[in-house]
């Protein structure tokens, strides 16, 4: 690229540019005319989407008590902890997934009605009400048993997924699995139907990943993984490496590590970091075996949530804890002042900054 006498070559201010803070950034294209040139280009938007996937947070969403807004707090093993507010929604909401920077959300009065926003450009889309009115169909408890988010950054392309077993009035569910599929492009709603016997805990609802085009759920009990194509509309069982489904007294957690999916192992001593290499083949290779001897306390109530090749975050009952890898050192990021209500893994989603117009 072009070099200025006195300045900086462009390419210099780019590299600069794409490891700003998202907040930082868009005060920097006022700066001149070159930096917003620059900063607006195609090229780099790709580029810093692609230096912030090195940079995986925490995001919390902590409430004294549930007729209170919630407060969200983002934990950055870069920058520290800060607080991001979702008041430019001008509604009372509920996080129900995160993917590649955005945010799904559904209004707490108001059932039905979701928004996708990127908390960090304050940009939104409310979702078009469908007209199947799902949520009221789904079991249990008026919401959608799978609430999952897909982001697509190369293409800026999203879409939200909402799944559940339907079930009539005053009967039990009846095996009908309905999907419906909401697509940015389109700005439309897609439905259709399958069978499934599958079961799933609340903390098993809250970890979706989003790779290979398709989003990913652990089922209960470990049994396998749940995937949906969002291609092509088609659900898929996935395997769980030997060691995490036949060992006893462990719990599992489903995590992405660098664009593949990620398995982490929790028994009494250990935590087991597993990745899978072919997606196709479904083929584990165990990343990392971390001893849990220094944290012995917190075993039973530390949740994995996060993680980079460098640090893994977890959530205890109270806190936000990180764990450098190369370091082996454990480090609390966060801890809850107040006697929240609801343990912090239930409300914690895995979160990086990214540029995506959601409007």
């Amino acid at each position: 690229m072009n070099s200025r006498d006195g300045f900086l070559p462009d390419e210099v201010i780019i590299q600069v540019l794409a490891r700003l803070p998202v907040k930082s950034l868009f005060r920097a294209k006022t700066v001149c005319k070159l930096w917003y040139k620059l900063s607006s280009d195609k090229y780099f938007v790709q580029l810093y989407n692609e230096v912030a996937t090195k940079n995986s947070m925490v995001l919390v969403e902590v409430s004294d008590s549930p007729e209170l807004k919630s407060s969200l707090i983002c934990a950055d093993n870069l920058r520290g902890v800060s607080e991001l507010s979702l008041d430019f929604l001008k509604d009372r909401v509920k996080v129900r997934a995160s993917c590649n920077g955005l945010l799904c959300c559904s209004s707490i009065p108001d059932k039905g009605v979701y928004y996708v926003c990127n908390p960090m450009t304050r940009e939104f889309r409310l979702l078009p009400r469908s007209r199947e009115r799902p949520v009221t169909r789904f079991y249990p408890d008026g919401e959608a048993t799978l609430v999952g988010l897909g982001c697509n950054l190369s293409v800026q392309k999203f879409s939200v997924v909402l799944a559940g077993c339907h079930r009539s009035f005053g009967h039990r569910p009846d095996g009908t699995f309905i999907c419906m599929v909401f697509d940015s492009d389109t700005n439309k709603w897609r439905k259709f139907v399958s069978f499934q016997d599958d079961r799933f805990t609340l903390m098993n609802r809250n970890q979706v990943v989003f790779v290979h085009g398709s989003l990913h759920w652990l089922t209960s009990g470990c049994s396998y993984i749940l995937s949906l194509d969002l291609n092509c509309d088609i659900w898929r069982k996935i395997s769980l490496p030997d060691e995490v489904i036949y060992r006893a007294g462990n719990r599992a957690h489903l995590l992405e590590l660098d664009g593949c999916l990620s398995v982490i192992q929790i028994s009494e001593a250990w935590m087991k970091i597993w990745a899978m290499k072919d997606y196709e083949s479904e083929q584990w290779h165990l990343e990392d075996r971390v001893s849990l001897r220094c944290i012995r306390g917190m075993v039973p109530g530390i949740f994995p949530i996060s993680q980079t090749r460098e640090y893994v975050f977890l959530a205890t009952y109270k806190q936000v804890l990180v764990y450098q890898r190369k370091s082996r050192v454990w480090k609390e990021m966060y801890s809850v002042k107040n006697s929240s209500p609801l343990p912090l893994w239930f409300s914690a989603h895995a979160f990086r900054t990214s540029i995506f117009l959601c409007n």
